[in-house]
């Protein structure tokens, strides 16, 4: 997969957000419901698929792995699907681009399979650790070669007779979880995991929606190897990510009253409502209902003045990929905000801590970071000039810092933004964004 041209905004103040938006469909629910899809007993339907970088290269992998994907309509995939044991071995590498989840969970997948694969990605995706899936998976019995440091790319041996275990994960994460669950479905006996704190259950839910007998609760899940998957419908709710830059800057803006449709709302993925609610927040639910599983509801945002508090740390496993959006609210709020127990922000696409602190400090805010958070003064934005790092939320979200600064703010390297919300840059100019090209 070839790296996106460079691109670079610049944000100002536009008007107050007003109206009713609907965003992309769901990154993470997109790609599991690819992967579970190809692997099902006959055809899946899959409706508001994110038709974004990421989820793009995930199901290009599952065509090189034999799986027919038809798409006979934009966020729309039929998936016709192989069963468990009916994967093909690749022609050559697979290319996971800048998918951090898709590489995690295909690592898990691919380690029960009878053929040998190669899962590699972009420059930024081959700085990520992969150490922490590859250790519970070669517990299993896989066979995972990475470079110095476990970073990719992944060689995968085939043909590994792997047995289920009892894992108790050292961190919370939900690829980390997913990716041994996925090898479970491949393993002699039952697999478990728990975590040290609950994060998103989308693989599980979605197994389940899948007809795979798995027991599962805040913190653990336990399913047994040998089963079948069932095709099924999947309607993907909006991505509740990429609602958030949105949910903020309308929160933000004066004067602003925006409606978000049929957002994802799981309940391990919204801490950063909460948090915003706490910080004072005016954002209301309706229409609630269920999509494969998944609770949505409208989101109602209006705006209101914030204050900065402590975060409670239970939220911020259920905000990791909330925070560059957080920070920004947290630079508009009066008073201080702390966020703590965020270490696997240093880890994500770019080192998120460090990222948003330099930028926030060169908009005029104080900032001290911690090994595992940061304390975020707030103040009065600044123009000026930040680096997202190629990290697609750090960029979305300055983006929205620059509708509150006093002059421009000048954004470099954001094409990666396609990745998780392709077109951001259009919907927020009719949401009300001032944002345009470099």
């Amino acid at each position: 997969m070839t790296s996106p041209r460079r691109l670079d905004w610049i944000a100002s103040p536009g008007t107050p957000l007003q109206g009713e938006i609907d965003v992309p469909g769901d990154k993470s629910i997109s790609h599991r419901a690819v992967m579970l899809a190809a692997l099902a007993d006959g055809t899946s339907h899959v409706d508001g698929f994110l038709e974004g970088a990421d989820t793009r290269a995930t199901a290009a992998i599952f065509a090189q792995l034999g799986v027919r994907i038809e798409a006979p309509s934009p966020s729309r995939r039929i998936v016709h699907g192989v069963g468990v044991d009916g994967l093909r071995a690749p022609a050559g590498v697979l290319d996971c681009g800048n998918a951090g989840t898709g590489m995690r969970l295909l690592s898990g997948l691919l380690a029960g399979q009878a053929f040998d694969s190669v899962l590699a990605g972009d420059a930024s995706l081959s700085r990520r650790p992969m150490g922490r899936v590859i250790e519970p998976l070669s517990r299993m019995g896989a066979q995972i070669e990475a470079h110095d440091g476990g970073l990719p790319p992944l060689r995968i041996h085939g043909g590994r007779r792997l047995r289920g275990i009892e894992f108790d994960s050292p961190v919370a994460s939900a690829q980390v979880k997913s990716a041994v669950l996925l090898a479970g479905l491949y393993a002699a006996g039952e697999t478990s995991v728990r975590e040290p704190r609950p994060t998103r259950d989308y693989t599980e839910r979605m197994l389940s929606a899948f007809g795979v007998d798995i027991d599962f609760s805040p913190g653990f899940a336990r399913l047994r190897g040998g089963q079948r998957l069932r095709s099924t419908a999947i309607e993907v709710p909006a991505d509740f990510s990429s609602a958030a830059f949105l949910i903020v800057a309308a929160t933000l803006v004066p004067g602003s009253e925006l409606r978000l449709r049929a957002v994802g709302l799981n309940p391990r993925r919204t801490g950063l409502l909460a948090a915003l609610r706490a910080m004072g927040a005016d954002i209301s639910e309706e229409r609630h209902a269920s999509h494969g599983g998944e609770p949505v509801a409208d989101l109602v945002v209006r705006h209101a003045p914030l204050r900065g508090i402590a975060v409670p740390e239970p939220l911020v496993a259920d905000m990791i990929d909330e925070f560059p959006i957080l920070a920004v609210a947290a630079a508009c709020a009066e008073g201080s905000t702390v966020v703590s127990g965020a270490a696997e922000l240093r880890v994500k696409e770019s080192d998120r801590i460090e990222a948003m602190a330099s930028g926030l400090r060169a908009l005029g805010i104080g900032v001290r970071t911690r090994p595992d958070g940061v304390l975020i003064e707030g103040g009065r934005l600044a123009g000026g000039a930040v680096d997202s790092l190629g990290d697609h939320r750090i960029a979305m979200a300055f983006a929205v810092a620059g509708q509150l600064a006093r002059g421009e703010v000048a954004i470099t390297d954001v094409a990666n933004v396609a990745t998780s919300f392709p077109g951001f840059d259009a919907l927020a100019r009719q949401a009300g964004l001032g944002l345009r090209s470099a």
